[in-house]
């Protein structure tokens, strides 16, 4: 192991977190904004990570993914995922129930997108300043660690957008496709047990995540190969 490598995994691990804090925030924000103050009074309006962390999801499940790829294993097909503490919401404090609710959950994964959003443009100013990305070298400059930082962020809030939109539960995509399903198919669907939604999540998530993560990493760095 590389002691390039060991900073590459405690800036992706951090920048988990982070991402993590903003997303359950952004759900908390987003619920207050429409009338339900159950998150807000619980104090889930916040970045400050304490208030969002699940010892198994934010910090043991990320570790373990890090850890496996030292020792040359893959979980999860390499990519670093994790969950923090759910958001509660109580819908019946919406105005418009289902409306209000997807605007709720969409609100998560679209916080991931803004913070994509935020690095590209990060990333952008340098390459106007410098002509082009510094490359990695032994010992980090400001400005190398700057880009790898937004490098990781890019990729840790792409899987953490297209991870929360898989419709599995009780991620964020099953809630959307939850409010669009007739009632009697809400009534099976609720009875889809976890230990199938783990098996969906294990199995098939990584081969979706590779489908959306690849075209669009290509697509952000053309992009801004052409600044």
């Amino acid at each position: 192991m590389q002691s390039g490598d060991l900073i590459i995994a405690v800036f992706e691990f951090v920048l988990l977190i982070f991402s993590l804090s903003v997303h359950e925030c952004a759900h908390a924000w987003m619920a207050s904004r429409l009338g339900d103050q159950t998150a807000r009074e619980m104090g889930r309006v916040t970045l400050n990570p304490l208030a969002h962390i699940d010892p198994f999801g934010t910090l043991l499940v990320p570790a373990m993914i890090i850890i496996f790829r030292f020792i040359g294993l893959s979980f999860f097909g390499g990519f670093l995922i994790g969950w923090a503490k759910p958001t509660p919401v109580i819908t019946r404090n919406f105005q418009k129930i289902v409306r209000d609710d997807n605007l709720t959950t969409l609100a998560g994964p679209a916080s991931n997108l803004l913070i994509v959003f935020g690095a590209c443009a990060v990333l952008a100013v340098v390459i106007l300043f410098q002509g082009q990305l510094p490359q990695q070298g032994d010992v980090l400059t400001n400005v190398e660690a700057l880009v790898i930082l937004c490098r990781l962020a890019i990729k840790v809030n792409l899987v953490l957008f297209f991870f929360n939109l898989l419709p599995i539960p009780p991620l964020d995509g099953s809630r959307i496709l939850r409010n669009l399903l007739p009632y009697n198919a809400v009534q099976t669907y609720d009875r889809v047990p976890m230990w199938a939604s783990y098996l969906l999540m294990i199995f098939i998530g990584p081969v979706i995540l590779r489908l959306f993560l690849t075209p669009s990493l290509a697509l952000v760095y053309f992009a801004l190969s052409h600044i």
